[in-house]
């Protein structure tokens, strides 16, 4: 046999796909060169191509015998591992490889993508670098450096990345789709949807790119186009139970509860441990008034990564009898959150437990004045002894709150009266028939940007005769005040509120408070005070859908948007309102 013809024919074979006639020829050189190399590492490729990925590492460990200096079986033989899922076994071939050929870029792109895997980072993103310097047009490399960096949070780095990806190689579809999702990130919604329409274009059958840009023109309120997304998502991968979960999102936000829960369900069916979607179908269920189902799934909260956790020997209250004990009680989220809960801290202080609270540190004086309350810890401070712990949150689970049930006496928040006294005096020298608190932003990002307005937007309450407004408005959007409508009589004390206690104390003198869903909103309920939120057209369950009176805060009255974006029909509604109530006052 002439070995070498052989060795090209079955080359040729196996380059034409005819794998099996390439199989028996190489096993027929070995039957008379039992030690050819060439024909081990051969069959070695040739049955990691079937999938047979055994037989194929024995095939490269028989070469490593014959030959330990060749990288390429080294490179192959970590391949194989990897696809066995053997991290460490490819890591260490790899390592190999660049030792007897440093300069394989593919084996430094590679064992890139394995630390990657391991979440080591840093490590993969030296790899790669070191990748690209071995081949400065690896596109390959410079997608996956683009991935890592993103990962790590560096937007505008792998945002580049994927640029010079998409420039090496512009069928890239898949770094069309993660310039996309970087961008997206970033907040840049129409580049955004511009790359996920590209990646489409590019690969139509690509099921994350529908998803993805689902996902954007939906932050851009266009609940449609996203919904017609997310199912052609599912038409291409019904298994891809992410879609499911977003096509819910959007259903809900649309308002249409009884869709978004079957889509919420069909998710969990594919992925039953998924807390996010466990999570958005228990606020669905509690937007519904469906309370019992609400609060079991909204328990899923607690297994998110992100959520607040403590680690805490003393075991958790079931609900019994805890006379004579001590009960640490603490908040999770927001502080609307914590306000709107707190007002179950009397009911588990008629168990007879002493009840201490656990809360961020502007709510720390506030909830000193809560029925009930022993003793109150801002997060970050020593602990004193307890016996169990609950979080507040999880609280309607033990009270079996239905939204009948719910615990809605008011005021369960008291100001302090020094506090009150201090306001009074400052702000009563302003004479006017009402005093009103305004509030006009939310927190920052995601969904309370949609939840906010610019202060201008409420000049047609400027021109009411004889009244005063107060900002209550905090953080960066609060210098407005600087600026207000024309003709609007607006004070701002705010520089002198030092935490919500001083805004409580300030509630306690105003006629009313007007203010977007934000935590003073919840506070002013809490106070028993006269509240107009005006909310937003995404729904939110605190608020149900449709109703203008709410069941937590029986001073409340909703003004809702009447569609996407438009608060001008919003404020056209709370100035008629507010002349009607100037002249009852009259």
């Amino acid at each position: 046999m002439n070995i070498s013809k052989a060795i090209r024919s079955a080359f040729e074979h196996f380059q034409a796909g005819k794998l099996q006639q390439a199989e028996n020829i190489y096993k027929e050189i070995l039957k008379v060169e039992p030690n050819n190399v060439d024909a081990l590492h051969f069959l070695g490729i040739l049955h990691y191509q079937l999938g047979n990925y055994d037989s194929a590492i024995n095939y490269f460990k028989e070469v490593l015998l014959l030959d330990p200096t060749n990288a390429d079986a080294y490179y192959n033989l970590g391949i194989a591992f990897e696809r066995k899922g053997q991290l460490d076994k490819a890591i260490t071939c790899y390592q190999k490889t660049i030792e007897l050929n440093p300069s394989s870029a593919d084996a430094y792109n590679n064992l890139g993508l394995i630390l990657q895997e391991k979440g080591q980072l840093d490590e993969a993103i030296t790899s790669y670098r070191r990748a690209l310097q071995l081949n400065p047009n690896y596109f390959y490399a410079y997608y996956n450096l683009g991935n890592a960096l993103k990962r790590k949070g560096q937007l505008d780095k792998a945002i580049t990345c994927y640029q010079k990806t998409i420039e090496l190689n512009p069928s890239s579809a898949d770094a069309y789709n993660n310039l996309g999702s970087a961008l997206q990130e970033k907040g840049q919604l129409d580049k955004a949807i511009t790359c996920y329409q590209k990646t489409i274009e590019l690969n139509p059958s690509l099921a994350d790119a529908y998803n993805n840009l689902g996902t954007a023109l939906q932050e851009k309120g266009q609940l449609d186009k996203a919904i017609t997304c997310y199912q052609k998502t599912i038409e291409l991968n019904p298994s891809l139970a992410d879609a499911y979960n977003n096509l819910g999102l959007a259903l809900q936000e649309k308002g249409q509860l009884d869709e978004a829960i079957t889509s919420y369900q069909r998710a969990l069916q594919l992925n039953p441990n998924d807390a996010y979607t466990h999570l958005n179908m228990s606020l669905t269920f509690l937007l519904a008034g469906n309370y019992k189902e609400g609060w079991k799934e909204f328990e899923w909260r607690q297994k998110l990564d992100e959520h607040f956790k403590h680690n805490f020997l003393q075991p958790l209250w079931d609900g019994s009898n805890i006379t004579g004990r001590t009960i640490l009680l603490y908040t999770e989220q927001g502080l609307g959150d914590a306000i709107q809960f707190i007002r179950y801290a009397p009911l588990v202080a008629e168990y007879g437990a002493r009840v201490f609270i656990e809360c961020r540190k502007e709510l720390k004086a506030l909830f000193k004045n809560v029925g009930g309350v022993y003793k109150v810890i801002a997060h970050g401070e020593q602990l004193p002894e307890f016996d169990v712990h609950y979080p507040l949150m999880s609280l309607p689970v033990i009270f079996s709150t239905t939204l009948e049930s719910i615990p809605s006496n008011v005021p369960y928040i008291r100001a302090d009266p020094i506090l009150v006294q201090k306001w009074r005096e400052k702000i009563h020298q302003e004479n006017s028939h009402l005093r009103i608190g305004l509030v006009w932003a939310s927190g920052p990002g995601g969904l309370s940007k949609r939840k906010s307005l610019n202060l201008n937007i409420l000049s047609p309450l400027a021109q009411l005769n004889n009244i005063s407004f107060y900002s209550l408005q905090k953080g960066e959007v609060a210098k407005q005040t600087k600026c207000p409508p024309i003709g609007m009589r607006l004070f701002d004390y705010t520089e002198e509120i030092d935490d919500f206690s001083d805004t409580a104390a300030l509630i306690e003198n105003l006629d009313l408070v007007i203010s977007v869903d934000t935590a003073v909103a919840h506070l002013a309920g809490a106070l028993g005070k006269p509240i107009w939120t005006l909310i937003s057209f995404e729904p939110v369950w605190q608020w149900m859908l449709q109703r203008e009176d709410n069941q937590w805060y029986p001073t409340m009255r909703l003004f809702r948007q009447p569609s996407p974006g438009d608060w001008k029909s919003v404020i056209g509604r709370v100035r008629k309102d507010l002349e009607k109530l100037f002249l009852e006052r009259q």
